[in-house]
């Protein structure tokens, strides 16, 4: 049997997602969103369950719903990957053309021109039985269709899928590839004989569960996943994923239902059961038919929500070489081995009629001798759930499980969809990647526009920012110099606003009144004498120095001039403390000025502050974060619409001293205002202090990464209030960096969303991240050589290879 799709195609009309198909069925189409594998726990597959049942109990009878799986063999093709500076050129070259199977999922609701049960065999699906288009729907139509919308309004509420109406070239793509073999760049007539199926290049079989025997004892909404799930952990995967992403084939899985009167069933099997009564004694298969369906009466009878339902699963799969069916086959057949399901294996015009029926205009062709009998809520354990890891349309490149492929992340959230807060820590014990990780991820950010800020106790991106010779600036503390930052400078007067007024006072009342509580009035009083010192020396060079001075040199008259009381200037107390800062105090080389170094600052998108010399000293590195704090306020957060990202790298270092949590805390208040995120990488969540300070932090950080730590998770899950599926993802995170593919496994959650996503770089990537080591000191001494950071790494690679 040949067939021509063009002399015979199948649909009539298509109005919206709505099919008028030429043998009167009238078919509502939609697109499933599904969750990502691996994301979903026992108790989410239950809620789906719960929800599917909901949806599709009050459908009218004679209702056939339709769910299409289809899984494709295909190479990336990394079009969704930036391709423009030499990181970004490396990893789409890496990446492009990795096989990997693509799922999509579509839901079809079918309202058959002929209700009732279809008593023939095998139905011509091409047989023409009206091209009729009707103008508008009958009352009973419109009443299907409606009840459809509820169905899906009520699916899509769930939070966990997403079901979009199919339009009209996406409805004719799918029929056209369907009956078209999914064959690429030529089409091609259908050929089903006796002994094969082909479509084009294209060998077609099938697998089918068409009757009531084929199952065993139960069926469940979810099962133990084997691959991940461990002594101390369990992990759960659909009933029938097995046949899902992880058949790892060409494949399409079906699953159709069909609604019918549940009194009517009554009646049927009332009438069957006393028929099989009589000759019970005959057969033990009678007796077990007898014991099934006594079973499911009895289930009608007992419950008013159970909705009897004929149902059909089959399995359609394809190879490029007629004996490639047998081993696929094979595969399947285990699948359902392990379920507890024993298949059906159709041939010849069975075969046929399977291949056929399962396009969604002709499904509701099956006979009952193609249907088995049960419960919506045994039929719907057999739906497939989850999906592949989805990527968002821009943002951070990671890579799935299964393939690694990569995914894209918006863990930005323009729109605030997943998270209110962009904030994100990374959480990591040391040796395992923390600063790779926190590299391969802003320097995404950066070569997406984002500029940085960089506080750096470890020199962990220097290799990163010299590729970007003209963009980045490394400030580094030495002792007793200056890092050039005058949080006193102004181009004119035109410059002193309110808020630079307001940042400048506060950054004077940490360093004078640090720790104590300062009144409002001391506020007021502060802005009124830095004013006048303004305005006293418009043209000035302005400098801490030169405000001390002011204040030291007009301290007789300066507050009866300007109106304030005495005890809201402690003037002797200001000179006092302030002297270790200026002429020959102390600390006064922080303060020298000899030139401004913010006009580079401004020009630059990519700033690294490296304070490992002070790491140690409290006052010094306290002092620098408040001059710091100063510089960011007057570039980064000059442009509130330009995005910018401050990061604290070894912050536990910093949290030895009690003023740097308050100070980061600033920041964390402070970024609410602007468009930009605040970072932070720890060994261990019980680094943070136990207190309302570290608790705010945590708060408003709602994008965490963390890496493998063999020492456990349960201060982590506890901290952060994980759920107990995040935890057995946490637990099942495995490295492999021995393999031909070498990656580590990063849990990364943002917002409630979680999910276990690999780190696989290629090689140029790699090099360019490597903080330490021999390979590290390799290429350091090229870039001394030529000057030149990416010739350094393009000449490192040539030399290993």
């Amino acid at each position: 049997m040949r067939i021509d799709l063009t002399q015979h195609y199948p649909i009539a009309d298509i109005q919206e997602n709505i099919i008028f198909a030429n043998n009167g069925n009238l078919i509502l189409c939609y697109r499933a969103d599904l969750p990502e594998i691996h994301s979903l726990s026992e108790k989410d597959f239950e809620d789906l369950h719960g929800s599917w049942f909901q949806a599709l109990k009050s459908l009218p009878a004679g209702t056939v719903v339709h769910k299409q799986d289809i899984y494709q063999k295909l190479p990336y093709t990394a079009e969704q990957l930036p391709n423009s500076t030499f990181l970004e050129k490396a990893t789409h070259s890496h990446f492009k053309g990795r096989r990997f199977i693509s799922h999509g999922s579509h839901l079809f609701f079918i309202w058959p021109k002929s209700k009732g049960m279809n008593r023939a065999k095998y139905v011509n699906p091409f047989k023409r039985i009206s091209t009729k288009v009707p103008e508008e729907l009958n009352e009973t139509l419109r009443s299907f269709v409606g009840a459809v919308k509820d169905s899906i309004g009520f699916l899509n509420n769930s939070q966990k899928m997403d079901f979009v109406p199919l339009n009209q070239l996406e409805i004719l793509n799918h029929t056209d590839t369907f009956f078209n073999g999914f064959n690429e760049g030529f089409d091609t007539d259908i050929v089903l004989n006796k002994d094969h199926a082909q479509i084009g290049s294209h060998f077609f079989d099938v697998l089918a569960v068409n009757n009531e025997m084929c199952f065993g004892e139960k069926v469940h909404s979810s099962k133990t996943d084997d691959v991940f799930t461990s002594d101390d952990f369990v992990f759960h995967q659909g009933f029938i994923d097995g046949l899902g992403l992880k058949l790892d084939e060409n494949h399409i899985v079906n699953q159709i239902i069909f609604l019918d009167d549940k009194h009517k069933w009554r009646r049927l099997l009332e009438k069957r059961l006393e028929e099989l009564s009589k000759s019970s004694n005959f057969g033990t298969q009678n007796k077990v038919v007898h014991e099934k369906i006594s079973a499911i009466l009895d289930q009608i009878n007992r419950d008013d929500n159970a909705r009897i339902i004929r149902g059909h699963l089959n399995v359609v799969f394809w190879s490029e070489r007629k004996d490639g069916l047998s081993r696929i086959a094979s595969r399947i057949k285990t699948e359902f081995k392990e379920l507890d399901i024993v298949p059906y294996y159709p041939k010849g015009e069975e075969r046929k009629n399977y291949l056929l029926n399962s396009y969604c205009c002709f499904s509701p062709n099956f006979s009952d001798d193609d249907l088995y009998v049960t419960d919506l809520k045994h039929a719907l354990c057999l739906l497939i759930n989850n999906t592949n890891y989805k990527s968002d349309a821009s943002g951070i490149i990671f890579n799935d499980r299964r393939h690694n492929t990569p995914v894209l992340k918006d863990v930005w959230d323009e729109r605030k969809k997943r998270i209110k807060a962009r904030n994100f820590a990374i959480f990591a014990p040391t040796g395992e990647g923390k600063s790779f990780l926190a590299n391969n991820i802003l320097r995404q950010y950066f070569e997406s526009g984002v500029r940085l800020v960089i506080i750096d106790l470890g020199g962990s991106y220097t290799k990163f920012a010299k590729l970007y010779p003209d963009q980045y600036i490394t400030l580094r503390y030495e002792q007793g110099k200056s890092l050039g930052i005058n949080p006193f400078y102004i181009n004119d007067l035109h410059d002193l606003s309110p808020e630079r007024l307001e940042d400048l006072t506060i950054f004077l009342l940490e360093l004078f009144a640090s720790g104590l509580k300062v009144a409002k009035a001391q506020e007021v009083a502060l802005k009124k004498i830095l004013r006048h010192y303004y305005t006293s020396f418009p043209d000035g060079t302005h400098s801490l120095e030169g405000f001390y001075n002011f204040v030291r040199d007009s301290k007789q008259d300066l507050l009866d001039r300007l109106s304030i009381d005495a005890a809201y200037f402690n003037i002797s107390n200001f000179l006092h403390i302030m002297s270790e800062y200026v002429g020959d105090g102390l600390y006064s080389f922080l303060f020298e000025v000899k030139e401004d170094q913010s006009y580079k600052i401004e020009d630059k998108r990519l700033i690294v502050f490296e304070l490992d010399e002070v790491k140690d000293n409290k006052e010094v590195l306290s002092v620098m974060l408040k001059l710091i704090k100063s510089a960011i306020q007057r570039t980064i957060w000059r442009n509130r619409a330009e995005k910018g990202i401050i990061l604290f790298d070894e912050f536990a270092k910093q949290l030895k001293f009690d003023n740097v949590l308050e100070s980061v805390e600033f920041y964390y208040q402070a970024i609410r205002k602007q468009n930009g995120a605040i970072g932070i990488i720890l060994q261990s969540i019980n680094q943070l202090p136990d207190n309302s300070v570290s608790a705010s932090v945590l708060e408003n950080t709602q994008v965490i990464y963390s890496l493998r730590n063999e020492k456990g998770y349960a201060e982590l899950a506890e901290r952060l209030n994980l759920s107990g599926h995040d935890l057995n993802q946490l637990k099942s995170i495995k490295n492999d960096l021995r393999g031909e593919r070498k990656y580590t496994e990063i849990f990364i959650k943002i917002g409630k969303e979680s999910n276990i996503f690999r780190l696989e770089v290629p090689s140029e990537v790699y090099a360019a991240y490597l903080t330490d080591g021999e390979e590290n000191e390799t290429i350091m001494r090229l870039y001394r050589e030529h000057h030149d950071m990416q010739k350094a790494i393009t000449e490192f690679i040539g030399q290993k290879h």
